[in-house]
């Protein structure tokens, strides 16, 4: 599956931030906003998540997602997503105004890869309102790979969208994307998923994840990805693999934070209160703990 080998290319060509007690990160992945239709399965959640975002904006963080945030293999043509979701597109362009956001790309909107798309597409957008063009993200260059270095221990956390060395998601990703497009993206509202996903399919799911710790051991640093959908917080002695999990699980949104030299794992869901009112909670799945603890040099 080439996993070490792809690792390792976007570990070389990774941006490198630095980061110390005071820097904030919060990393969600797996969104895939897609056109509002039946299958958009982000819209079970999008209350949760505009509010997980104006709370970190509010609270300095700087959002990293991860990769899959557009369904752009069902729906290649941005402009159809975007005015499905006004709101969210609001609260990501407020990091980005204030250059918080960075956006790494995943398998399903690996056409952000492609400069070329994003000028298009992610520059600017048209309001058809009132027929008139308006600055989004512009200049945004997205990337496969981020690198923290921790700059008290030069401690290194590799982050990526995780599809890297999945056959059918990376080498193989233009005809898998056909299926889907063609095919599995109509059976999707029904519940249905394509089998090339890792999402259902259990066995692929864990020999991925085991081609993830074999990486891990031989490289001695953190690894955060999402692809999979399954959370992931390393328990005591483990290799210090960790997944944010989703945006699309039936009712929470899941990510990771660090903050105060910490990391944990944290999920936010739409729960009734006392009363029966609706309201959006965050409550911490794993963590916090030291990023040094997962130091395996």
């Amino acid at each position: 599956m080439r996993t070490a080998k792809r690792l390792t290319e976007a570990y070389n060509n990774a941006k490198v931030a630095y980061i110390d007690e005071n820097s904030k990160y919060v990393f969600l992945s797996d969104c895939h906003r897609g056109a509002g239709s039946l299958a958009d399965e982000f819209t079970r959640n999008e209350n949760a998540y505009n509010y997980a975002l104006k709370h970190y904006f509010n609270n300095g963080y700087t959002y990293v997602e991860a990769g899959d945030g557009d369904e752009l293999w069902e729906h290649s043509k941005f402009a159809n997503i975007k005015n499905a979701h006004h709101e969210t597109f609001e609260n990501i362009k407020r990091f980005y105004d204030d250059d918080r956001l960075i956006l790494i790309y995943g398998n399903h909107n690996i056409y952000l890869k492609n400069q070329d798309y994003v000028r298009d597409n992610y520059y600017t957008y048209y309001d058809s309102y009132y027929e008139t063009e308006h600055e989004f993200l512009y200049g945004i260059k997205p990337l496969e790979a981020l690198v923290l270095k921790v700059k008290k221990t030069n401690q290194e956390i590799l982050i990526v969208h995780g599809h890297q060395g999945d056959f059918l998601n990376d080498q193989f990703w233009f005809f898998t994307m056909l299926s889907l497009k063609y095919f599995w993206r109509f059976l999707h509202a029904f519940g249905i998923q394509n089998p090339a996903s890792p999402v259902k399919n259990a066995e692929k799911r864990h020999k991925i994840e085991k081609n993830y710790k074999k990486w891990i051991k031989k490289n001695k640093m953190m690894l955060l990805c999402g692809h999979t959908h399954r959370i992931k917080y390393p328990k005591h002695n483990e290799l210090p693999y960790f997944n944010m999990g989703c945006c699309v699980y039936p009712t929470r949104i899941t990510a990771i934070e660090i903050s105060d030299g910490n990391i944990q794992l944290v999920q936010w869901q739409t729960v009734p209160n006392h009363k029966g009112t609706l309201q959006v909670k965050r409550e911490k799945i794993q963590g916090p703990e030291p990023i040094e603890k997962f130091d395996i040099r």
